[in-house]
């Protein structure tokens, strides 16, 4: 359980419209174990579907475990620890090695990523980055992002070091002054904006999208899903009742999790977070799950981590990832 924070999921009642097939009633409970990066782009519907009883009242009650990285939670459910898990890009890599079956789709990861820079150290600009060391966590979306950065500015990868740790000890080397780059991801440039005034922001991932979009999402143990895709459906219903709540009420989604499980932030910041991933209500999700979108999307950026790793082969996204109970879920 290092490093990370179990908790049980508590939820409220409320009542919202959703774009769902069934009807919203209680149903007897199931009980599973959730694990989760505490990021907005993460947990954003998780929290608020707790809050307002959406997982309730499709039978779903979460045992959540809170991780620090993508690559600590799939650990945790290769050995057991986990039924199902919510990560952000980092499922692109995992799931290509065949560590699950993917279900559900979060957000476009837009601007969640970013670089930012020490000019105190001697770096102001993508050139100053040459020779020199830049923190971020391996394997997720911050890699992904400071990978594609690089080479849009004619950096190859080999003319930097990435320094691998948690993002909070790569933002911690970032402020001792040990690196001076650092590629993370929202909400860690609280941190850096309120102990580093001066260092400066290069670039965000807003740069590269569409072309190289970064979805995050749910994944499943590949015994847990097939013999679960009743519990899978409630878990989607849940969630497009959090979500779709989300898109049409950001001001209060962001002032609700702001209140309720991010208070080290401020109100602006929680928003400022939303703002970074793209959401789509659950039908517009349905459109580009039928049409292979997410497909694409996964897959291009598997083929980032497994050439990365120097695999030639490895389970495909249409492969991986299982629209089918959701188109069936969602009307």
């Amino acid at each position: 359980m290092d490093r990370r924070q179990l908790l049980t999921g508590a939820a409220g009642f409320a009542i919202g419209a959703t774009a769902i097939s069934a009807p919203a009633i209680v149903h007897a409970r199931t009980k599973l174990r959730l694990g989760h990066l505490h990021v907005v782009a993460v947990d954003g519907q998780i929290l608020t579907g707790l809050d307002r009883g959406s997982f309730e009242r499709h039978g779903i009650e979460f045992e959540r475990s809170e991780f620090n990285t993508g690559p600590e939670v799939f650990e945790a459910m290769a050995a057991g620890q986990l039924d199902v898990l919510s990560a952000g890009g980092v499922i692109s890599n995992y799931l290509a090695l065949g560590a699950g079956r993917a279900f559900l789709i979060n957000d476009i990861e837009v601007a969640t990523a970013q670089l930012w820079v020490r000019p105190d150290l001697g770096v102001r600009t993508f050139a100053d980055l040459r020779g020199k060391r830049i923190a971020t966590t391996t394997r997720t979306t911050a890699h992904i992002f400071v990978d594609r950065a690089l080479r849009a500015n004619n950096i190859d990868s080999s003319e930097v070091e990435i320094r691998n740790s948690s993002m909070s000890a790569a933002v911690g080397s970032f402020i001792s002054g040990e690196v001076p780059a650092v590629a993370l991801w929202v909400p860690f440039n609280i941190t850096v904006r309120e102990k580093l005034p001066g260092a400066v922001k290069l670039v965000d991932a807003s740069a590269f999208y569409p072309q190289s979009a970064v979805v995050g999402g749910w994944v499943a143990r590949h015994d847990y899903y097939s013999g679960n895709r009743d519990v899978i459906g409630g878990i989607i219903r849940g969630w497009a009742d959090a979500n779709d709540y989300m898109v049409r009420n950001s001001t209060a989604a962001a002032e609700a999790l702001q209140k309720n499980h991010y208070r080290h932030a401020t109100v602006n910041d929680i928003a400022e977070a939303l703002k970074a991933q793209k959401m789509f209500s659950s039908r517009e999700w349905k459109r580009l799950y039928s049409d292979g979108t997410v497909v694409k999307w996964l897959q291009q950026v598997s083929d980032f981590f497994m050439a990365e790793a120097g695999l030639a082969k490895s389970t495909p996204a249409a492969e991986y990832f299982d629209p089918s109970i959701y188109l069936s879920t969602i009307g």
